[in-house]
């Protein structure tokens, strides 16, 4: 029996979970769903310059976890502007933060106003 699957801590939901061509006649055709998680992931580390390890730290998973979730959001993300696919950030496994915890105070958290 599989282990279940941990809630990773997710600051914020995105402003916007759309991403795509102009083309109206593209964007019913094809679309890649990206997980919150995995656009938390992009955010902390590309956007916030986390390592690895603080992003784990403050998502509470392994860093290892991390680097999965951080590799097919990449290519996720590389899907998208290479083919002109829809991009869409919906679902996944996440609990949103409350910001009362010690590590929404030490950056990269929305709730303080510590990132953009």
């Amino acid at each position: 029996m599989p282990r279940p699957k941990k809630n990773r801590n997710v600051c914020c939901l995105p402003a916007q979970n759309q991403f795509g061509p102009l083309n109206k006649k593209e964007l019913s055709q094809q679309m890649i769903t990206m997980t919150v998680v995995e656009y938390e992931t992009i955010r902390l580390i590309d956007l916030e310059s986390f390592t690895q390890e603080e992003c784990a730290q403050h998502m509470d998973v392994a860093r290892t976890t991390v680097q999965g979730i951080y590799n097919k959001a990449r290519k996720k993300l590389a899907e998208s502007l290479v083919h002109g696919k829809r991009l869409m950030i919906e679902g996944g496994d996440y609990v949103l933060c409350n910001g009362k915890q010690k590590k929404c105070r030490d950056g990269g958290c929305f709730q303080y106003g510590n990132a953009i």
